[in-house]
């Protein structure tokens, strides 16, 4: 597929045409929170409401100060079959999703998150690397499989949550519909081709960017780690999400879409803004 960027109302460079979200879909709601609507399945990812000029608490007495509005809050989010989360964080898991989300929806995530939410009252489900679980619906079923990730460098690892991304991949009548990775805030590392070894080839990468950098280090992709990702999982669609909200994200998406297009990277880019919705077919 030839490289294109879609403009933020949903066109392509490539078409000129709008895109229609078909079988998949993804609605932005700011950070890395989406809903994600896969066949009959409506999944939310990294639940984060927090309000604009409210803090992130991200432990070890770190916060960081929201710079937008969500697009949505939990009282106006429609009915969940899924919550899927990266890690334990303030800007990806707020007080106002722990006060306000339903506890029925199950939330799939790390060992550690899960047992911190089981005390909060959630359905919480704890998946190692490579765990897989299935969601069913009449013909349809969605099964979710638990990445690596990597969230700090080296040694500073421990400073931080364990985090997971996911792969969520759309069955109808057990033939295979679509492929969706979400990175989660890792890190790019060479392993993570594991991912498309172990699951298949992706047809939607949602990845997670901002450069983050917490006393100095880098802990998600930035503009280059995020083009060397693409590279590596040669995705068909790629959706940057976690690149504005907060003050410690160093790395804006301008950077990465210009990289894209210089570098003619594989797939093809669709930007989405906040409350905005993109279909995630190829």
């Amino acid at each position: 597929m030839n490289s294109s960027t879609s403009t933020p109302n949903g066109e392509h460079g490539s078409s000129g045409g709008t895109v229609s979200e078909g079988l998949a879909s993804l609605e932005f709601i700011g950070t890395a929170t989406c809903l994600l609507r896969l066949g009959p399945f409506t999944v939310l990812t990294d639940p984060n409401f927090l309000h604009r000029g409210q803090l992130a608490y991200l432990g070890k007495g770190l916060a960081s100060r929201r710079l937008t509005e969500p697009a949505m809050q939990p009282s106006e989010l429609p009915s969940l079959d899924a919550i899927v989360l990266s890690h334990l964080h303030g800007d990806h898991f707020d007080r106002i999703a722990r006060r306000e989300l339903q506890r029925t929806p199950p939330v799939y995530t790390t060992a550690p998150a899960a047992r911190r939410l089981e005390r909060w009252g959630f359905d919480a489900h704890a998946l190692d690397t490579w765990d897989t679980r299935l969601l069913t619906r009449g013909s349809w079923t969605l099964r979710l499989t638990a990445t690596p990730g990597q969230h700090a460098p080296g040694p500073a690892t421990h400073l931080l949550p364990r985090v997971m991304g996911s792969v969520l991949e759309l069955h109808e009548n057990e033939a295979l519909r679509l492929r969706v990775y979400v990175t989660g805030d890792t890190l790019y590392r060479p392993t993570l081709a594991a991912v498309t070894e172990r699951c298949g080839p992706i047809d939607s990468m949602i990845i997670h960017l901002g450069g983050t950098r917490i006393l100095g280090l880098l802990v998600t992709m930035d503009a280059r780690q995020g083009a060397q990702m693409v590279r590596t999982v040669r995705p068909h669609v790629i959706v940057p999400v976690h690149f504005d909200d907060y003050t410690v994200f160093r790395s804006p998406r301008e950077d990465f879409a210009g990289l894209f297009e210089r570098a003619e990277l594989p797939g093809e880019l669709r930007l989405v803004e906040r409350g905005q919705r993109i279909s995630l077919m190829p």
